[in-house]
């Protein structure tokens, strides 16, 4: 009979994974051989956001962009092992990238469930290929791998792991097959996670949805920093670079850290391949670093906007509201410019802006409301005409006319020499502000932001002017609608002339 000690302990380990990791699970080290699972800061980090989601809506469903080698499926795999062996009629299921991998992963359950203490350990019985089955629970573990479409389908699973999901052949109808074997039902979980792997893909797609709140899956992004093994003691004669200086300044690391960053790159820079670039995608700083736009430089730098991110510049000149309205189910986005400040970008989609008097409510209020920031009501909204249109006429009807107008994507520029359109000399005026290293700009320090900035493609026609991607076609390729970035382009769609004192301000100061 258990006495009160004994008792507490068992419910501790049924009810708190971390207690029960470090008691329960062994784990094999690169160095020290088999020990306990103690989770370090990502998986800590993982484990709070996965349980604060379950606290609030009963269930998990997320998605985790994080680096190589950061122990992401050790801690969903020991986090099944606990709920499958404390769970009544429940399976787990964990889908993998390659065959390999699969076998890590199932070599991983298999030494969890061996080295199981008896009083948490259900008696296993005969396994088929790589699965665990608990027969006195009838509750059970497999790890299967992408390939087959049809890998999964036959079973029901209270708990999903996608591993490495960006590499997945047939990833879209893999993820459709499985979650329709994952009720829809409190208790239920379903992980992505997986390093990057460009744009475009599922996994890429999936994280914009979560990113910017347009599905049930919560966006949980792991930099490679947090790894104590990320670091590397440096010789006496080590001085950074300018750039290392500047992210060491932004993120704050140590001149260790910076050291094995240094190696690392010179490591992927091998066969002539960029190692920068590399380095991004495998071992990110942010999310939208990791998801790099192939196919050439956009009229936009990462670390223009990184810089951008990272500054506090002071608001003034003319206040100016860039709007691009929803297209389609793309977002509609807001934000506010007062020359090297912009800030306030707020997004929405569905009920809250699918009708035109929705959207107009939301607009009129950010033009009768005097920011804190500028001190001041907007001096000019720039809308998107191609879907915002009857919003601008419905503003003009309602007084606003001096201060609301339509731009036309597709209109001619200012500068006709250097740009086809107007949508692309607002990017280019938009770029060069954040380019410009002599100029402290500041923009919100947002992953979704810089994703949108990045997305900035571009061709040159016959006479060598700037032909911005259209929107159509980097979300075609890219799999997502840069709806913020134009937000902000537009905030450049024309020099805004405040007359203050009958004195007109320089041309810079009116944008």
């Amino acid at each position: 009979m258990q006495n009160d000690a004994e008792l507490v302990k068992r419910l501790r380990l049924r009810d708190d994974f971390e207690f029960y990791a470090r008691h329960c699970l062994k784990i094999r080290t690169k160095s020290d051989g088999v020990k306990p699972f103690a989770m370090n800061k990502a998986q800590k980090y993982i484990h709070g956001q996965l349980e604060a989601q379950k606290a609030e809506t009963g269930k998990v469903r997320a998605i985790i962009l994080k680096g190589r080698q950061q122990g992401c499926s050790t801690y969903a795999e020991g986090r099944y092992m606990w709920c499958t062996t404390h769970t009544k009629g429940v399976s787990a299921f964990i889908l993998t990238h390659e065959d390999s991998a699969s076998t890590t992963l199932f070599d991983m359950a298999k030494r969890y469930y061996n080295h199981l203490p008896n009083e948490v350990k259900p008696a296993a019985g005969a396994s088929n290929g790589k699965e665990l089955h608990f027969p006195a629970i009838d509750s059970g573990y497999k790890v299967g791998t992408a390939g087959n479409k049809s890998v999964g389908r036959s079973q029901t699973n209270q708990y999903f792991h996608g591993s490495e999901v960006a590499f997945w052949p047939n990833a879209a109808e893999h993820a459709k097959g499985i979650l329709q074997t994952v009720p829809d039902a409190a208790g239920s979980e379903v992980i992505y996670e997986s390093t990057a792997n460009g744009v475009g893909n599922f996994f890429h797609v999936q994280w914009k949805l979560a990113e910017s709140g347009q599905s049930d899956f919560q966006a949980i992004f792991v930099p490679w920093f947090w790894q104590d093994e990320y670091h590397k003691t440096p010789p006496a004669d080590f001085t950074r670079t300018e750039k290392e200086t500047e992210l060491a300044n932004q993120y704050r690391l140590d001149d260790e850290q910076i050291y094995w960053m240094r190696r690392k790159v010179a490591e992927l820079s091998s066969d002539g391949k960029d190692g920068d670039k590399a380095f991004k995608q495998e071992y990110p700083m942010n999310a939208a670093e990791a998801f790099q736009i192939s196919g050439g430089a956009g009229l936009i730098t990462p670390d223009a906007v990184m810089r951008a991110r990272k500054t506090e510049a002071v608001a003034s000149g003319p206040y100016i509201v860039g709007v691009d309205p929803s297209r389609g189910g793309d977002r509609f986005s807001v934000i506010k410019r007062c020359n090297r400040k912009a800030y306030d970008k707020k997004s929405w989609t569905g009920e809250e802006v699918d009708k035109t008097g929705k959207a107009v409510s939301k607009l009129k209020k950010i033009l009768d409301t005097v920011c804190p920031i500028a001190g001041k009501v907007p001096d000019m909204m720039f809308v998107d005409a191609g879907g915002g249109i009857e919003m601008v006429d419905r503003l003009h009807e309602l007084g606003y006319e001096g201060r609301v107008k339509a731009i036309y994507f597709g209109s001619s520029p200012l500068d006709d020499d250097k740009y086809k359109n107007k949508r692309g000399e607002m990017w280019g005026l938009c770029g060069a502000w954040l380019n410009d290293e002599n100029v402290a700009v500041e923009v919100p320090d947002d992953d979704e932001l810089q994703a949108d900035l990045c997305a900035s493609p571009y061709d040159r026609d016959s006479m060598d002017r700037i032909v911005l991607w259209r929107k159509e076609k980097i979300k075609d390729k890219y799999g997502f609608s840069p709806d913020d970035g134009d937000a902000l382009a537009l905030t450049f769609a024309e020099p805004v002339n405040l007359n203050i004192n009958n004195t007109s301000l320089e041309f810079d100061e009116l944008w």
